[in-house]
C-alpha cells in the first residue's frame, strides 16, 4: 500500500455523506483499544470487534477499527450527522497518530480557525480532527485548551505510545485494565470483559466503599483490577510504563480567587459576569444540526437552562420530564408551568412503581455497578422517551447544585459549624428544623434529628465533617454483608486503600468549599455523571450536555464569595438572581427539592417481580455470599408485611439487589458466555507489522 491509507467497509454496505454544518459534528460514540506490553501476538480484528459489540448502544451506526502489530483502536459511532471522512479513527496528515474519541469539544470551532492560522489542513469539519492536531501541536498540555466532555485515545506509531485521557469532571466514562501483556480500555467496562481472559470479580473493597461513599473511590471499579481513569487526568504508556497525571484539579480559596474582602465586587457585576458566561456554554451546546432538546424538571437548573436555551432564539424547543404516579415524588405541575412560560413542545414519561422495579435489571446492565438510588431508573426511562421522539442530544442542569451550593448537605454543615462554637444551645439546633418544612418535627421529632447531627458536632477541623453524618447513615446498610465478605473487606488492603485522598490545599479552603470539593469527587463524578447520567442516557443513545459544567462557569464559581454561594439559608443565591430576569417568581424563589424515587414501593407494591423473589432467595443469597440470609430475610419480611421503612433499609435494599444483579449479569454471566462479535459498519485501517518492538514492562 505504499503507506497510503487503506480503507474499506465490510458487508457492501456504505454510508452515503453529504456536507457538513459548518458547526461541525455532534460525535456520541465508544471507544475500546487493546496494547500489547509484551512481544506476544498482535491484537485481533475479532477481539476489538467483540468489545465494540459490547457497546453497539452508544454507537450502532459504524464501527471504526485502527489495526497494527502493536495496538488495535476502535470506534462505536452514532451519526448525528453523516460527515465525510468523519468517520474513526482519524489519522494525521503523515498517519503517525492515531485517535478514537468519545464525546465533544464545544469550542473546536475556535480551536480549529487557530490552528488553520498555523499551517495545519484539514480533512473533516468534525471536533475529532481538532483534537488530534491540538495534540499535534501541544502534546498532552492540548487538554487545557478543551471546553468539553471527552474520553479519547491517541496512538503515536513513531514513540510507539498510546495517550489516554478523560475531561474534567468526568462526563464520559473510560476504564482500562492490564493482563501480563495487554493493556485494554474501553468506555464501559463490558466491553473489556468481551476478551475471555478478563475475569469479572467483584472488588470487595470497592462494595464497602459503595455502601459508605455511593461509589468506589476513584480510580476503583467495583470490579477487581479493573479501574476508571480518573476525571481531569491522562496516562501516556510507552515501553511498557506508564505516565499518569492530572491536567486540571479543582481549586478554592482566596487565593486562587486572586480576591480579599475588602475588594469583593457588586454583586450585579458577579450577576453580569455569571450570565454572560452561562449563556455563552449554552451557545456552545446548542452545536449540532440535528434538534436539541432540554430536560425540564421543574427546578431552578434546568429551568434557567431551557429559558437560556430559549432567549438565544430558539424558536421552538422540545422539553423531556418525569412524572410520578406517587405524589410524594412529582413535580409534574412546575414543569406544566414552566413549559408553558418558555412556550415549549413537552414530553412526559409517567413512572409508576412497578415500571421502576420492572426496568431496574436493565438499569444495572447499563450502570455496571451496585447502586444504593432508584434515581437512574426514571432517568433511564426518560432518555428512551427522548430517543423516541427522534432526539439525540439534550441540554440539563447537572452541576449547578455543586458548584453553587444547592444542596441541603451544605446547609447542614453550616448549621452544624455554627451551633459547636454553643453545643449545648437549643436555640441553634432548632436551625436545622429549617431545612425540612414539609416534615413534621414538633417534639420527639426535633430532638431526634437534633440528636442525629450532634454526632461528633465539635469535631468541625474533621476533613469530612460536612459529609460524615451521611456517610456513618449510609454505612448502616453494610449490616446486610455476610460475616465472611466482611472479612474479604478485612483482607483487600489497608486504611489507605479506603480513605478519601483529600489535595495537600484541602486545610486552607473554607468549610463550604471542603465541602463542595467532597461532593464533585465522591458524588458528581463517580454517580451523577455516571450512573444517573451517561450510562442511562447512552443506553438510548442519547447525549447529555451540561452548561453548568463548562469549564470556564465551574471556575468562575470556585471564585465566588461564599455568600453569593450560599447566602443565610438560601441556596445558589446568585442563580436566583440571574433566574429572576427570565423565570416565573413560583420558580426562581422556588425552595430546592432534591430528585428522588421511590424505592421499596417499587419492589414490594404488590407480589415482588420474579427476579427480586430469586435474588432475595436464601438459596441464591447464600450461594453468592456477599450478604447474611437472616438479615436480609427480616428486612424483606418487613417489607412484605407493609410495615414502616427508614432511608437505610431503602438503601440498603436497593444496593442488596443491585449488588445481586453485577453478580449475576457480570460475574456469574462473562464467566460462561462466548465473545460476542460484531458485524456492522466497519471500516479498518491496516499497517504494516513494525519491524521491532521495545520490551515492555507491567504497568498496572
Amino acid at each position: 500500500m505504499g503507506g497510503k491509507r487503506l480503507a474499506w467497509f465490510l458487508q457492501n454496505r456504505y454510508v452515503r455523506c453529504r456536507p457538513a454544518w459548518v458547526g461541525g459534528e455532534a460525535r456520541m460514540c465508544a471507544i475500546a483499544g487493546i496494547l500489547n506490553l509484551t512481544e506476544g501476538v498482535a491484537p485481533s480484528e475479532s477481539s476489538l470487534r467483540a468489545m465494540l459489540g459490547m457497546v453497539r448502544h452508544r454507537g450502532p451506526d459504524q464501527f471504526g477499527i485502527f489495526l497494527e502489530d502493536q495496538v488495535a483502536l476502535g470506534n462505536a459511532r452514532l451519526s448525528i450527522v453523516d460527515v465525510s471522512g468523519g468517520q474513526q479513527p482519524i489519522g494525521s496528515e503523515d498517519e503517525n497518530l492515531w485517535i478514537v474519541f468519545n464525546g465533544e469539544v464545544f469550542n473546536h470551532l475556535e480551536l480549529r480557525s487557530e490552528l488553520e492560522q498555523r499551517g495545519h489542513r484539514f480533512t473533516t469539519h468534525c471536533d475529532t480532527e481538532v483534537v488530534l492536531h491540538l495534540y499535534e501541536e501541544h502534546g498532552p498540555e492540548c487538554l487545557r485548551r478543551l471546553n468539553g466532555q471527552f474520553a479519547l485515545a491517541i496512538w503515536n506509531r513513531h514513540e510507539r505510545s498510546l495517550f489516554l485521557a478523560r475531561d474534567r469532571v468526568g462526563v464520559r466514562p473510560l476504564f482500562y485494565t492490564c493482563t501480563p501483556d495487554r493493556l485494554l480500555f474501553a468506555s464501559e467496562i463490558k466491553a473489556i470483559l468481551a476478551d475471555p481472559r478478563i475475569d469479572a470479580q467483584i472488588d470487595p473493597v470497592a462494595l464497602d466503599q459503595i455502601f459508605t461513599y455511593w461509589s468506589p473511590l476513584s480510580p476503583r471499579t467495583c470490579f477487581r483490577n479493573i479501574f476508571e481513569l480518573a476525571p481531569g487526568h491522562y496516562l501516556k504508556i510507552r515501553d511498557g510504563r506508564i505516565e499518569k497525571r492530572a491536567f486540571w484539579k479543582l481549586e478554592y480559596g482566596a487565593k486562587t480567587a486572586g480576591r480579599n474582602p475588602g475588594t469583593e465586587r457588586p454583586v450585579a457585576d458577579y450577576v453580569e459576569e455569571f450570565h454572560a458566561l452561562l449563556s455563552d456554554a449554552v451557545r456552545m451546546r446548542l452545536r449540532a444540526d440535528v434538534a436539541v432538546g432540554a430536560y425540564l424538571s421543574g427546578g431552578l437548573d434546568s429551568s434557567t437552562i431551557a429559558a437560556l436555551v430559549r432567549k438565544l432564539g430558539i424558536s421552538q424547543l422540545d422539553t423531556f420530564s418525569i412524572a410520578f404516579d406517587d405524589e410524594q415524588f412529582d413535580e409534574s405541575g412546575f414543569q406544566q408551568e414552566m413549559a408553558a412560560h418558555l412556550g415549549t413542545r413537552h414530553h412526559v414519561v409517567r413512572t409508576t412503581h412497578a415500571g421502576i422495579g420492572a426496568a431496574f435489571p436493565n438499569v444495572i446492565w447499563h450502570t455496571e455497578t451496585p447502586i444504593l438510588r432508584t434515581a437512574p431508573v426514571p432517568m433511564f426511562l426518560l432518555s428512551r422517551l427522548v430517543h423516541d421522539r427522534g432526539f439525540k442530544v439534550v441540554l440539563t442542569g447537572e452541576g449547578a447544585d455543586e458548584f453553587l451550593g444547592g444542596y441541603d448537605i451544605f446547609k447542614e454543615a453550616k448549621i452544624r459549624r455554627f451551633w459547636a462554637r454553643q453545643p449545648d444551645s437549643q436555640w441553634r439546633s432548632s436551625l436545622l428544623q429549617r431545612l425540612y418544612p414539609d416534615i413534621n418535627l414538633s417534639g420527639a421529632g426535633a430532638a431526634y434529628l437534633a440528636a442525629f447531627f450532634a454526632n461528633d458536632l465539635t469535631k468541625t477541623d474533621a476533613p469530612d465533617y460536612s459529609h460524615g453524618v451521611r456517610w456513618r447513615n449510609t454505612r448502616r446498610a453494610a449490616r446486610f454483608f455476610s460475616k465472611d465478605f466482611v472479612a474479604l473487606t478485612a483482607e483487600g488492603g489497608g486504611q489507605e486503600d479506603r480513605r478519601i485522598d483529600y489535595p495537600p490545599e484541602f486545610a486552607g479552603w473554607s468549610g463550604l468549599e471542603q465541602a463542595q470539593y467532597l461532593e464533585v469527587t465522591t458524588f458528581l463524578s463517580p454517580y451523577l455523571l455516571s450512573a444517573q447520567g451517561d450510562r442511562v442516557a447512552m443506553a438510548h443513545s442519547v447525549e447529555g450536555r451540561y452548561p453548568f459544567l463548562d469549564v470556564r462557569v465551574m471556575e468562575f464559581c470556585n471564585r465566588l464569595p461564599a455568600r453569593l454561594k450560599l447566602r443565610a439559608l438560601t441556596e445558589k443565591y446568585l442563580l436566583r438572581r440571574l433566574a429572576s430576569g427570565y423565570l416565573p417568581e413560583t420558580i426562581w424563589k422556588r425552595r430546592k427539592r432534591p430528585y428522588r424515587a421511590p424505592i421499596h414501593r417499587s419492589f414490594f407494591h404488590a407480589a415482588p417481580p420474579a427476579y427480586v423473589r430469586e435474588l432475595l432467595s436464601d438459596s441464591h443469597l447464600t450461594a453468592t455470599g456477599i450478604f447474611n440470609p437472616l438479615a436480609v430475610r427480616q428486612l424483606t419480611a418487613k417489607l412484605e408485611q407493609g410495615r414502616a421503612v427508614g432511608e437505610t433499609d431503602d438503601m440498603a435494599l436497593v444496593g442488596i439487589l443491585s449488588t445481586l444483579l453485577v453478580q449475576q449479569q457480570f460475574v456469574a454471566a462473562f464467566s460462561t458466555r462466548p465473545a460476542l462479535s460484531a458485524r456492522d459498519d466497519v471500516k479498518v485501517v491496516r499497517r504494516c507489522r513494525a519491524a521491532a518492538k521495545p520490551a515492555a514492562e507491567k504497568v498496572c
